[in-house]
């Protein structure tokens, strides 16, 4: 045919229809791959997650092969060297922190294989015991808060030549224990020392800021707390008087400029 004529067999179709349809059908075969991805993202995550779960599960197998091995040759260990955990303080802590990797705590009670075995818990309990018996003598002193120094060396006194020695980590793990009489007992940092308390007074932030300031010197007053601690009168009196009413500080009224606060707790040993 001549350029530019129609030609009646293509003049009969619809050609708008056909667009539509055509559209229609490569949109489609879109939504049926867009759906088919998603299908096999979906699939791929499930497989990881699935993966990852049995990973899991594997590595809880073997730390529980591996914790029951290293408990039974920890059982061996402290069969074989009973002697020296319980005569050595340091030999005794080295030995605890062994038993805390895995979670075993020979101070849980006196009973069973750890408390017969070498009666730790006795040990502690005892150890409690005379604590108790000591912040009771000092407190009228010390108000209740007893450098962890003293205390060792008192509790060494006590003991004697002949029985076990204590170390500040027996002394800390037996105050541990004695929580369940209450939050009377408890060990607090002061600067580089440890101090026992032995009263149900709350020392909160303030109070260990000014045991910090006299850690050296044993002592302070108001003008060195508002001083070093840049603090208002009011709140280094506040402090000071709760300290003062517990005992735990004493005032010195005939220093010479002002008034000077003692903490017989932070006394060095001649």
């Amino acid at each position: 045919q001549r350029r530019g004529s129609s030609c009646p067999e293509l003049e009969k179709y619809n050609w708008k229809d056909i667009y539509s349809w055509t559209g229609f059908f490569f949109m489609s075969r879109r939504r049926q791959a867009g759906r088919r991805g998603i299908e096999k993202r979906r699939k791929r995550q499930d497989a990881y997650k699935k993966m990852g779960q049995q990973l899991e599960q594997e590595k809880l197998e073997h730390f529980k092969v591996s914790s029951a091995v290293f408990k039974d040759n920890l059982e061996q260990f402290a069969i074989k060297y009973k002697k020296k955990i319980n005569e050595n303080p340091l030999f005794r802590t080295q030995f605890q922190e062994m038993c805390a990797v895995i979670g075993v705590d020979p101070l849980a009670s006196n009973k069973g294989f750890w408390g017969e075995l070498l009666g730790i818990g006795d040990f502690y309990f005892e150890l409690g015991v005379q604590i108790i018996d000591i912040c009771l003598q000092t407190r009228r002193a010390n108000g209740g808060l007893i450098n962890m120094t003293e205390l060792q060396q008192r509790l060494n006194t006590m003991r004697g030549a002949h029985a076990q020695q204590v170390c500040a980590d027996d002394i800390e793990r037996a105050v541990g224990k004695l929580t369940c009489l209450g939050n009377g007992f408890r060990s607090v940092s002061v600067g580089a020392s440890k101090m026992i308390v032995s009263v149900p007074c709350e020392l909160n932030r303030d109070h260990m800021a000014v045991l910090g300031l006299c850690e050296a010197t044993a002592f302070t007053s108001l003008s060195d707390i508002r001083k070093s601690l840049h603090w208002p009168d009011a709140r280094a009196k506040t402090v000071m008087d709760l300290m003062l009413q517990e005992g735990m500080a004493w005032v010195d009224t005939q220093a010479h400029d002002e008034p000077q606060y003692w903490f017989p707790s932070l006394f060095k040993p001649p």
